[in-house]
């Protein structure tokens, strides 16, 4: 961790980003040994990514960025509601198509988009915010924030790398079961990860040149990474009818990234 923390803080954003995609890839491996996943485990696992994010949300960003603004709400509001609303927006806007529904049911602007690319594009809306958490956690590291760890930051970029793995598998076994090739619905899995250390990159950086909206960055991450737990994750865990085991997963995530953060920060 001593080499790690003697880099550029951009360059800590990226190579935590890159693990981070690095994790989605592992996601979507298994299409090479099989046609499909259990359903159950499938369902637990994106629960877990869910309670994942949700304690990232508040651990790693909402709380630190309430200690920046010395206890006041302002900053921390105005930032998580304009992160919920960006990822609404962008929702609305950019095509995407989730996991295990019709085309008919594709969101955002029509267009005649293979499926496999709405797939991908679905998942990618879920891994913006995440870059641009780990991003904004590195910067705030070394603006030398009160509060700010170097530990901490490593911890959510563990989370957000766990939590990534179902994501690859969610958008490769479903293209594999429609028949694919499993080189192409690896490569389709993997890449939806791809946007994560662009947003990392731009996090750290935004908030080295611009210090003073770091509260707002951090609170902006975490509305964006809430507004895709109910929006996305929550639905889709649900939706096969395994209500009790996606829930333990979400409980299960929650603990991980609280013990994770606590330890480590």
């Amino acid at each position: 961790m001593e080499t790690f923390g003697t880099l550029n803080p951009i360059l800590q954003a990226l190579l935590a980003t890159l693990f981070t995609w690095g994790v989605t890839a592992l996601g979507a491996l298994p299409v090479f040994f099989a046609r499909t996943i259990n359903q159950k485990l499938m369902d637990g696992m994106l629960g877990m990514a869910a309670g994942v994010m949700i304690a990232a949300s508040y651990w790693s960003l909402l709380a630190p960025a309430i200690e920046l603004s010395g206890g006041s709400w302002q900053p921390a509001t105005v930032g998580f509601l304009a992160g919920g609303l960006f990822l609404y927006i962008l929702d609305k806007i950019l095509p995407h198509l989730h996991p295990g529904l019709p085309m008919k049911d594709a969101e955002g602007i029509q267009t005649g988009w293979h499926r496999s690319v709405l797939l991908v594009l679905a998942i990618t809306l879920h891994n913006i915010p995440e870059g641009l958490a780990v991003g904004v956690a590195f910067g705030a590291v070394a603006a030398q924030i009160d509060g700010a760890s170097l530990g901490a930051a490593i911890a959510l970029a563990l989370g957000i790398g766990i939590q990534n793995f179902p994501e690859g598998t969610a958008v490769a076994m479903p293209l594999r079961r429609e028949g694919l090739g499993r080189f192409k619905c690896f490569w389709y899995g993997q890449l939806s990860g791809a946007v994560e250390p662009v947003a990392g990159v731009l996090g750290a950086w935004a908030v080295l040149a611009m210090r003073p909206i770091l509260p707002y960055a951090l609170a902006f991450a975490a509305g964006a990474m809430i507004f895709v737990c109910v929006e996305e994750l929550i639905p889709e865990a649900q939706r096969k009818n395994n209500t009790d085991f996606a829930t333990l997963g979400a409980i299960f995530g929650f603990a991980l990234m609280m013990l994770l953060d606590v330890a480590l920060g």
